[in-house]
């Protein structure tokens, strides 16, 4: 499952979204190999996941672990044509979270790795937020929001998923994520504004 590697974000093409479908196609029909190759594709942004939800490097690969394995058990009823992203997210988001209320353990700035290159990686102008503040302060920020803000604002804009990649992966309808996202952005920014981040960007 996940070997440690240098995590690197994931976004998927429109050829990998084709390649995903035939691999999930095959691996309903009992083909290991394709689902090694799903795992292969996305351990990494599935530990980030994990790790944005208990902040322990044990626990997150554990976390993981177990995803893809009951992934693996659950691919004969995984629906044809949907997304896989989304769908093993949600599973792993699941496991990590179960993890979570049993291990509070914490790792300080352990946000830095769901971070990486933000400042170039967060879209504009919308969460301008994010543009202006440094990642420190911004993977400090994050990592004292509730849960389901840390996720929202994960998905939408440290892993660029889209609002429907993003309701999927939260479970919920895509007009929903757009709400969070807009009271978890405010939330951010308040975060942010406490610490003296977002003022001394703003003032610079």
């Amino acid at each position: 499952m996940y070997d440690g590697r240098t995590v690197n974000d994931q976004r998927p093409s429109e050829g990998r979204t084709s390649e995903d479908a035939e691999l999930t196609g095959r691996a309903r029909d009992g083909d290991v190999g394709a689902f090694e190759e799903l795992v292969t594709r996305y351990q990494d942004i599935a530990f980030r996941v994990a790790w944005l939800m208990v902040r322990d490097r044990g626990d997150a690969e554990d976390a993981v672990q177990d995803a893809f394995v009951k992934a693996y058990y659950a691919m004969p009823r995984f629906r044809p044509g949907a997304p896989f992203r989304p769908w093993i997210l949600r599973i792993v988001a699941n496991e990590a979270r179960n993890r979570g209320r049993s291990s509070r353990r914490r790792e300080g700035l352990a946000l830095r790795v769901a971070a990486t290159d933000v400042a170039s990686a967060a879209p504009s102008p919308e969460p301008e937020v994010l543009d202006r503040a440094d990642v420190e302060a911004l993977t400090t920020a994050i990592a004292r929001l509730p849960e389901r803000d840390r996720l929202v604002v994960a998905y939408r804009y440290l892993f660029e998923m889209s609002e429907l990649e993003t309701a999927a992966a939260l479970d919920v309808r895509p007009g929903t994520v757009k709400s969070r996202l807009s009271r978890a952005l405010v939330r951010l920014r308040a975060e942010l504004a406490a610490s003296g981040s977002l003022s001394e960007v703003e003032g610079a």
